[in-house]
């Protein structure tokens, strides 16, 4: 079902993701595309009719699920999917938080089980560590620089620590380490972006950069050394 990459076990493509809630303004306009935004490929549906038809043409890695469905419920789904899909990853998300919901939900076949409402953090997170414990990865060796995971969604710190990333970091990270500690000019790093430079705004780039740094203290407790030359471009020190 999933590409994996030969020296890890993680999957070398994105990971292909079902996203199922009847609730379209919260699937197709916040869930469906914050989740695309970490780099998951993923197809929205509305019903428990729509997934299994889903299934039958092309199965996903994995699977979010709501309990409440307009032609069934989550625990059948859930237990469907495990039964003719015993390697998928299944996390239910829901808006009924009892304890007698959540046991069901993992004896039906879940991996996981989060409340509504949830950040798009914890939410990417618990994905990544389902689909680790469906494909472990093998350990890290030890890193003295900064680098990219072999997947390129994390930011591997000079430790070991790592962060995961959007694919506009992923893309502006790519860039930089392919250069690292030499200067890299605005404009390489706005055309590493988008592929429309003369729409691309230039303080976005600055925005981005103070969020990823910004981001990767409060996740790794160590500044990302990403650096501004003034009247150039940005040097990151790996």
């Amino acid at each position: 079902m999933t590409i994996l990459n030969p020296d890890t076990g993680i999957p070398a493509r994105p990971l292909r993701l079902a996203l199922l809630d009847d609730d379209a303004l919260l699937r197709d306009r916040i869930l469906a595309p914050k989740l695309a935004q970490f780099g998951f490929e993923v197809t929205a549906t509305g019903s428990a009719n729509e997934l299994h038809a889903l299934v039958k043409h092309d199965a996903p890695d994995m699977f979010v699920l709501d309990i409440g469905l307009p032609d069934g419920d989550g625990f059948a789904v859930a237990r469907s999917l495990r039964a003719t899909l015993p390697a998928a990853g299944i996390v239910i998300l829901t808006g009924r938080g009892d304890t007698a919901d959540r046991v069901r939900c993992l004896f039906e076949g879940a991996d996981a089980y989060l409340a509504k409402p949830v950040e798009i953090d914890v939410l990417v997170a618990t994905l990544y560590s389902v689909a680790r414990r469906l494909h472990p990865a093998m350990a890290p060796r030890p890193r003295g620089r900064w680098a990219l995971s072999t997947d390129e969604w994390f930011l591997l710190s000079p430790h070991g620590a790592q962060v995961m990333l959007t694919k506009s970091e992923r893309r502006l990270l790519e860039a930089m380490l392919q250069h690292a500690d030499e200067v890299v000019s605005r404009e390489s790093l706005i055309a590493s972006l988008t592929d429309d430079v003369h729409a691309f705004d230039p303080h976005r780039l600055d925005s981005m950069v103070h969020r990823l740094r910004r981001k990767v203290l409060a996740a790794l407790g160590e500044p990302l050394p990403l650096n501004a030359v003034h009247g150039t471009g940005y040097i990151l020190a790996a």
